[in-house]
């Protein structure tokens, strides 16, 4: 089944969308939670519906390695294996190129990874990817790309461009393309030169399409991308701050959402206890579906908080939101 993308309503470049995915229905803007191999840390595929995830977020690197695609695939997929009946999107493992460098080898042919488990070579080509992928039954895949630093210079930029898009081209051999994704960003660039990219991405690339910024969560970024005409969002941050012992707030005041339990005592376990990282991690994860649903549901203005929010990060709105035609919107 191929997704199928209907825009509901539009502020100049921002827009609500409906997403049909073959085992769920969602709304976007949506934010994905990471579950690199098939878990979100600290809490139930249960808690995660209770907060509205609509989508969660795999590797297929590290669910190639352990539990291999191929005892997926037996077992009825990645959905039955964690218990999760809403969608999937798995990463193709690209990524790895850079957070494993030392562990792998580059070539036109693919990545060649040395297994941190057996120490035996791994060919990640970007066909198998597509197939392992189709094996973990994710809902949406990615197409492997070359993937390099966003602070790298010279001529090994220009070299993964151009390899992406021929890698791009043997993935589509395989697979169709129904989706964009912008990525290759929030790795050390500056915030004006993040946003400018994706502000030229948006711009151009074709409004009937979701449009997902990878690796991308702090729930500024979420507000101005969304403004500029994207859809899609996931970030690891929120359930590693909580091992940080951080929670998310719009001000001063913290406000949990874990209504059963007084800040005195989450101050406590997180000190003592592993539960405290749980309630953190429910808490901040809770908090971004809860920034999603508002951009979502916003209806004719800029609402008044995304107003604050940006002028608390000292930028103009009307730089963000100005009205955008396009002969593809």
């Amino acid at each position: 089944m191929a997704l199928r993308f209907e825009v509901l309503g539009r502020f100049n470049r921002a827009r609500a969308a409906r997403l049909t995915l073959p085992h769920f229905v969602c709304q976007t803007p949506l934010f994905m939670p990471v579950g690199t191999q098939g878990t979100i840390k600290g809490l139930t595929t249960e808690q995660l519906e209770d907060i509205g995830a609509q989508i969660i977020l795999g590797n297929t690197y590290h669910l190639a390695l352990r539990p291999t695609s191929e005892l997926l695939d037996e077992l009825g997929g990645l959905h039955k294996f964690m218990n999760w009946p809403r969608a999937l999107l798995t990463d193709s493992g690209g990524f790895q190129m850079v957070s494993l460098l030392h562990l792998a080898d580059i070539t036109e042919e693919g990545v060649t990874f040395q297994s941190p488990v057996d120490g035996k070579p791994m060919l990640l080509t970007p066909e198998e990817s597509i197939q392992i992928q189709n094996r973990i039954g994710a809902d949406i895949i990615m197409a492997l790309d070359d993937v390099v630093k966003t602070t790298t210079t010279g001529p090994r930029v220009e070299e993964a461009m151009y390899r992406t898009i021929r890698w791009i081209d043997r993935c589509i051999e395989v697979f169709f393309c129904d989706s964009y994704a912008i990525g290759g960003l929030a790795g050390g660039e500056s915030k004006d030169s993040f946003w400018r990219v994706v502000a030229q991405c948006t711009a151009a690339l074709p409004g009937e399409k979701p449009r997902y910024v990878m690796g991308v969560g702090y729930p500024l970024d979420i507000v101005v991308y969304s403004a500029l005409g994207a859809d899609m969002y996931d970030c690891l941050s929120y359930t590693y701050c909580s091992l940080w012992y951080s929670s998310c707030t719009r001000g001063d005041y913290l406000n949990i959402v874990c209504k059963n339990y007084t800040r005195a005592y989450i101050h406590c376990l997180v000190t003592k206890d592993a539960m405290g990282s749980q309630l953190l991690s429910y808490h901040n994860l809770y908090y971004m579906m809860k920034v999603c649903m508002q951009i979502s549901a916003t209806n004719g203005d800029v609402p008044e908080w995304v107003c604050d929010a940006m002028e608390v990060a000292g930028i103009d709105i009307s730089s963000c939101c100005t009205p955008f035609s396009s002969s593809q919107d």
